[in-house]
């Protein structure tokens, strides 16, 4: 009888340690792997990285639940984990989490049996870093960054490690957004990383047999529903009739005053405002993008009055 007691405690315990086994889990990071999390209705999954998280990017998600979604995400800025939970059956979603530079892809799909915790960790052979201080980004070193953006080729095969810590992609496939009299093609993206900075280099197109004109200092940046203004440019501010001229423009930060992190692993729009040579210029923020910070409330001013003519009191005639 005690012999099927232990048994039966011993089956016991090796049962409750593989089930905790499964709603505990833990990766080793690889951004080149997909990971996919099972996440339940009625409970709720943490996610921990080894340090704090930059930023989420995710689609069918939200963060009050007031918002439509397949699942609804909890993280607090700077925080190294963040908690998710699914809000429908059979739901399935991707998150992408950018940590330490790199951005690494998880699909979270809703389950039954849902993981409690999962850990990522870094492999054996790294450590983590903190990030580096950040650096002052002033006028002339972001006209540094630009002269380094375009010095490029030169400093790549002659002074390597002058530009090792410099992110850089050049588009194999083209990336144009067409605006029916014009077209914007992205050539390469820079990004700086201690200045928080991304340089684009682009090819402006005019499809009309007139000149074309923009403010050179009006380029936009769309990153899903962010919205990021220019911080510093090169432009010529026209393009000519049937013809393709270059620019530069630069994007630092992030609206809020905090910083972007934004990866080259991105699909980036630019918006910019073209118009004939005809017409005057407007300086306007974007329409067909929303804003990563709300707009300050538009002031109606207050209908003027109009004031009551009031009639002279005339003094009496005075006798002759």
């Amino acid at each position: 009888m005690k012999s099927f007691i232990n048994i039966f405690i011993l089956v016991l315990c090796w049962a409750q340690t593989a089930l905790a086994a499964a709603q505990i889990k833990q990766f080793v990071l690889d951004d080149q792997c997909v990971y996919p999390i099972a996440v339940a209705r009625d409970r709720v999954t943490t996610i921990s990285f080894p340090g704090p998280i930059s930023a989420i990017d995710a689609a069918n998600v939200t963060v009050d639940g007031s918002t439509p979604g397949l699942f609804q995400i909890a993280h607090t800025k700077g925080s190294p984990f963040f908690s998710v939970r699914a809000l429908a059956t059979n739901a399935v979603t991707d998150v992408n989490v950018r940590w330490n530079d790199r951005t690494y892809s998880l699909e979270l799909h809703a389950s039954d049996k849902p993981c409690y915790s999962v850990n990522f960790e870094l492999p054996n052979d790294q450590s983590f870093a903190p990030p580096s201080s950040p650096v002052a980004v002033t006028p002339d070193r972001l006209l540094a960054l630009l002269d380094t953006a375009k010095a490029w080729p030169l400093l790549k095969e002659y002074r390597p490690a002058a530009v090792a810590d410099i992110q850089h992609v050049r588009y194999r496939r083209r990336q144009i957004m067409d605006y029916k009299t014009y077209a914007v093609q992205i050539d390469e993206v820079f990004r700086f990383n201690p200045e928080d900075t991304l340089v684009f280099r682009l090819s402006l197109t005019n499809k009309t047999d007139d000149p074309l004109h923009y403010q050179p200092d009006g380029f936009w940046l769309r990153v899903g529903d962010r919205l990021y203004p220019e911080s510093f440019s090169d432009a010529s501010g026209i393009i000519p009739p049937r013809s393709t001229s270059p620019a530069y423009f630069e994007v630092t930060g992030a609206p809020d005053g905090g910083r972007n992190d934004l990866s080259l692993k991105n699909k980036f729009i630019v918006l910019l405002d073209v118009f004939p040579a005809s017409q005057p210029a407007t300086v306007k923020k974007p329409v067909h993008a929303v804003a990563s910070k709300p707009a300050p409330p538009k002031l109606i001013p207050a209908k003027p009055v109009r004031p009551r003519l009031v009639k002279p009191l005339l003094s009496p005639r005075m006798k002759s």
